[in-house]
């Protein structure tokens, strides 16, 4: 069970406030993402079920409370905490569905200090797990045919982020994952080959393969580039020719030009009469170099991508947020610079090629054939339906990757759509953003 104090302080302060005032009323607080990184011209949605997951186990313990006193908790504020539990509602867009700027990922409707106290956790597991999502995908699409292995865990920024980056890339496409532990907890196909440590204990490359190869049965995947790749190539394909395993076997290669290199295996193992032997190629991979290896032509069947997918190095984070947007039955906004909310609880609706309309909840879809993105998820503090299952995820994942426009696919410039607000939203922002400077202004009182 993941800490109620996972959380930061002001969120804890704000819930005592509320529940020593008892302010008890329904909020509904909007997760979103303000603006996509240049680079990005869609999201993934990702991370909903370790919040739901959090959402359900949400208690103080007493060590938690213990604690909380030694940093300035009075004793009526932790007897208030002591019974909090999750009781609210949630309601989300699925795992796996494409998403954009300004439109709720999820929105939680709850009991105002109950609802504050988990924006922290909410925000962590969501940005994380989309941006890592988000990610893997675009190295999927610029993978073509190219079967892709997710092997980011020694280089992820933490132990939950490389379980997730193993889960969400097979979420989108990958075939599998080296991360053994992810695997097992996810039902995830194992990939591994064996490393220049392993050659290097060896008398000789040769002795290295066949050694291998006789230990390990069906995984004969040859590492060739531990002294001359070519070399290798030819040491593999003794092992291969003197064990029988030329309709199993593969050679990887980990270094150097890679299309240049596969070129040349490629061209040693047909001539050697191995043209079902597959290349397999890893080393410093991202959609960038994948898109480039598609472009040269290069006889590739499968690379493994680690580092840069599971750090996202090129756009590591989400400018995500998550705002209050009504309470007590009162529609809310913020006007701050830059920052300006929308109001009101929300519905997102699809129509066919990714068309989105953000209204108000409640409203009617605008057209016959728009589909509502924001579903029930939590009822009363527990979830609604069993576990989604990761392959559903992966279908979802597949049918908005086939809509997405070629603008929004575009790896370096892509063109993102600007978010329609219905005309029912944006007569409820300009009433509350005329109630919100009203307020500002003192001109409406708050009570207590």
């Amino acid at each position: 069970m993941a800490s109620p104090l996972l959380t930061d302080l002001y969120g804890l302060n704000m819930a005592a406030s509320y529940l020593g005032r008892g302010m008890d009323r329904d909020a509904t607080f909007s997760l979103f993402v303000r603006q996509l990184p240049s680079s990005r011209g869609f999201l993934v949605a990702a991370g909903l079920d370790d919040c739901l997951d959090h959402l359900e186990q949400f208690c103080f313990a007493a060590d938690d409370l213990d604690y909380l006193a030694t940093i300035g908790f009075d004793a009526a504020a932790l007897d208030a905490l002591v019974r909090v539990r999750f009781t609210g509602e949630v309601r989300a867009v699925p795992e796996g569905r494409i998403v954009f700027a300004n439109e709720p990922l999820l929105e939680v409707t709850a009991p105002i200090a109950e609802a504050q106290l988990v924006e922290s956790f909410l925000l962590n597991q969501v940005t994380m797990q989309t941006t890592l999502a988000s990610k893997a995908a675009r190295c999927v699409m610029a993978a073509g045919t190219i079967d892709l292995v997710e092997f980011g865990f020694r280089r992820a920024q933490g132990i939950d982020a490389g379980l997730a980056a193993a889960r969400l890339a097979v979420m989108v496409g990958f075939s599998g994952t080296s991360n053994v532990e992810a695997a097992r907890r996810f039902g995830l196909r194992p990939v591994g080959t064996m490393a220049h440590s392993y050659i290097e204990a060896f008398p000789s490359e040769l002795d290295a393969f066949r050694s291998f190869a006789q230990d390990r049965t069906g995984q004969s995947t040859f590492l060739v580039d531990t002294y001359d790749t070519l070399e290798g190539v030819g040491h593999a394909i003794e092992a291969i020719r003197s064990l029988g395993l030329e309709r199993e076997a593969a050679i990887r290669i980990d270094s150097g030009d890679l299309a240049a290199m596969s070129r040349r295996a490629r061209s040693i193992l047909d001539d050697d009469g191995l043209p079902e032997v597959r290349i397999f190629v890893s080393g410093g991979l991202d959609e960038f170099a994948l898109r480039d290896l598609v472009a040269s032509r290069a006889p590739i069947d499968a690379a493994g991508v680690g580092t840069r997918m599971a750090t996202a190095a090129d756009a590591p984070y989400l400018d995500t947020a998550y705002k209050l947007v009504t309470y007590d039955g009162r529609a809310v906004v913020k006007l701050s610079e830059d920052k300006v909310t929308l109001p009101g609880a929300k519905q997102v609706y699809r129509r066919p090629g990714l068309n989105d309309t953000v209204c108000l909840r409640g409203e009617p879809p605008p057209t016959a054939d728009s589909e509502a993105l924001l579903a029930v998820v939590m009822e009363g503090g527990q979830r609604v339906g069993p576990r989604d299952p990761l392959p559903a995820a992966r279908a979802r994942f597949q049918r908005d990757r086939d809509a997405l426009a070629p603008g929004l696919r575009d790896l370096a410039r892509p063109v993102g759509p600007e978010p329609v607000l219905s005309a029912s939203l944006q007569a409820l922002e300009h009433e509350a953003r005329r109630e919100a400077r009203a307020r500002g202004r003192g001109g409406v009182g708050t009570g207590g």
